[in-house]
């Protein structure tokens, strides 16, 4: 099944650190721009984070300066360092690709093989 395979979720403090992981599973990441996106409970799904094949990363205000996003194309892994971590970062996070040359965006109707998700719990 090829989809992408999410992990490096956890409980964590508020100002605490976390790293998630995104693996390709039966393809290769370098043919996909990445996508994270996370959805709370009660919420919509919404884009965090997305680095293109080419292009720079693209963040949403709400993660901006404390989140950075990387791929590493030889470990077949997309990676997205999240940093001073607020109560409203919980959520469960998933990723995504977007096939081709597209410009990164938060569509997530563009975007295929969506992982399971990893749960991310920011609380004292």
């Amino acid at each position: 099944q090829l989809q992408f395979v999410e992990s490096g979720g956890g409980l964590v403090q508020p100002g605490g650190s976390l790293r998630l992981s995104c693996a390709a599973s039966g393809f290769i990441l370098d043919d996909y721009a990445i996508g994270w996106f996370r959805q709370a409970p009660g919420k919509e799904r919404e884009g965090v984070s997305c680095i293109g094949r080419i292009s720079g990363p693209l963040y949403a205000d709400s993660v901006k300066g404390r989140f950075t996003i990387s791929r590493d194309n030889a470990k077949n892994t997309a990676y997205l360092q999240m940093d001073s971590l607020k109560p409203e970062d919980t959520a469960v996070y998933f990723c995504a690709g977007l096939s081709g040359f597209r410009r990164c965006s938060f569509r997530s109707y563009d975007f295929e093989n969506w992982g399971q998700g990893t749960q991310v719990t920011v609380s004292s």
